[in-house]
């Protein structure tokens, strides 16, 4: 059953043919197996995973059951659920067991699923690689020397390995999307302050936003149904009526109007993906869909505009980390400053330091008119630009990530290297849109190794997830590519 969709899934444990314990533990048994291999998980409780497992079974049994009730899913170490270690892939939490749940756990402990564990990530979620963990990287199961992206990696990993049904991300600049393609699975950043950042521990607030990460868009679409939904402990959650993402996976494509960017097939993008996403055009034209060239000309300012916003974001929300009232606390100090710059030179990460001491400069005297508001003014062009392109077209395209997974350590000493892996993604963030990636196909890495996963970027308009799904979905009818997984599992 690994290979079933959520839908098939959900259909067998109605139908009686297997429990929610049953399927649990199959997917206890094989992280035991793979995840030495992978990384993917950092925390495990097999007691509480078959324990709501059983309640799932006795809601099944009732007859109460919702379409994810005893599906086991993966949740992101970045949600805070109650009895559960959770890290932000960070030393400075490395200890931490939360006291409440996020606005995402609760919605899937509502919706009858199972816990089955917490994913490694990229240390507070910065990171496109998954290199920055505390817990040590994530491998892609398609070739172990690869990385799987970030932030999500561990959540992309563990799909790809089939170690989960679904799983959840978050998204801040592309770290849903990025670890999707680069592992061959399906994942969505849904508009923002359409899911609840409440529980969710906060990297850059206007920019961070939660979704799924699945096989399929179908599976996609399910989870989104639990995910959403107005939340008043969370100040930028919008209070919208409820929709049902999955209404309009069934809709044909004719008069379907994809924009292409001239921006996203310029300099820098391989040849490999390139041609998979041609390739997957190509496909789009057959289903009844016309191209329409666009431009998005701020969209070369999206990297830089996002590295003066984001750190000076983080700078903010990583202040509450101190070593006083939770957290990682450095065993020597004289006095309280120096146990402030103990414990947060021990407890943070080198990429978080870094981002630290970047945001801290942008908003500092003297700079803070010069860059950050700077940013924001451009942030506002990059938008405009996807508003006056929604005008010609329904949905916009192109490559999720300008090259296949590179090996590990591979870009490790050079961070603009680094960043330049969320050059499509990041600018949706910056503008609060929709954006999701899937597979399309295989390139060649240029590394004697394994052919890797291709993913296509596919941008909506605000609100318009529905549509997207429903245009992912028609693809993935008419290809398999979203069906393969790594021979060696």
């Amino acid at each position: 059953m690994l290979n079933s969709s959520l839908t098939q899934l959900g259909a067998a444990l109605r139908a009686r043919t297997v429990s929610s314990v049953e399927l649990t533990k199959s997917y206890l048994d094989r992280i035991a197996m793979h995840n030495p291999a992978f990384n993917a998980y950092v925390t495990v409780d097999e007691k509480t995973s078959l324990a709501q497992a059983l309640a799932a079974d006795a809601l099944l049994a009732s007859g109460r059951a919702q379409p994810l009730t005893g599906i086991p899913i993966a949740q992101k170490d970045i949600f805070c659920a109650k009895g559960w270690r959770t890290t932000c892939g960070s030393r400075m939490l490395s200890d931490f067991i939360a006291p409440y749940d996020a606005h995402v756990i609760e919605q899937f402990n509502k919706a009858g699923a199972v816990n089955l564990g917490k994913t490694n990530m990229d240390e507070f979620a910065m990171g496109s690689s998954n290199e920055t963990s505390y817990f040590g990287p994530v491998r892609n199961p398609w070739n172990q020397n690869a990385v799987p992206g970030g932030s999500s990696g561990g959540a992309a990993s563990a799909v790809a390995a089939r170690l989960c049904a679904a799983a959840t991300g978050t998204d801040t600049g592309g770290s849903i999307r990025q670890p999707a393609a680069l592992c061959g699975i399906t994942g969505i950043k849904p508009t923002y302050g359409t899911v609840s950042r409440y529980g969710m521990i906060a990297f850059a607030s206007s920019l961070d936003q939660a979704g799924p990460m699945a096989k399929s868009a179908e599976d996609c679409a399910l989870m989104l149904n639990v995910m959403t939904g107005f939340d008043e402990r969370d100040s930028t959650s919008l209070q919208r009526e409820p929709e049902d993402y999955t209404r309009d996976l069934n809709k044909p494509l004719a008069g379907l109007r994809i924009g292409l960017p001239k921006e996203f097939f310029a300099e820098g993008l391989s040849q490999d993906v390139a041609n998979r996403v041609q390739d997957a055009i190509a496909e789009y034209k057959k289903l009844g869909a016309t191209i329409v060239d666009i431009s998005l000309p701020n969209s070369k300012l999206a990297v830089p505009v996002y590295y003066v916003l984001a750190p000076a974001e983080a700078s903010s929300n990583l202040s509450r980390f101190d070593g006083v009232r939770y957290g990682y606390r450095a065993p020597e100090y004289t006095d309280l400053a120096d146990m402030y710059e103990k414990s947060r030179a021990q407890g943070f990460g080198e990429e978080v330091k870094r981002r630290i001491m970047i945001g801290t400069y942008v908003l500092s005297h003297g700079y803070y008119d010069a860059y950050y508001l700077q940013a924001q003014k451009i942030r506002r062009l990059i938008a405009q630009d996807f508003t006056d392109a929604f005008k010609q077209c329904d949905v916009i395209m192109g490559p999720t990530s300008p090259s296949t997974a590179f090996n590990l350590g591979e870009k490790g000493d050079d961070p603009v290297q680094m960043y330049l892996s969320d050059i499509y993604t990041i600018a949706v963030n910056l503008a609060g849109l929709p954006g999701m990636s899937i597979p399309c196909g295989f390139g060649n890495p240029g590394t004697g190794g394994p052919a890797m996963p291709v993913g296509l970027q596919i941008i909506g308009n605000y609100f318009d997830e529905a549509r997207m799904l429903n245009i992912a979905h028609q693809y993935q009818l008419a290809t398999d590519w979203h069906t393969r997984c790594p021979q060696a599992l």
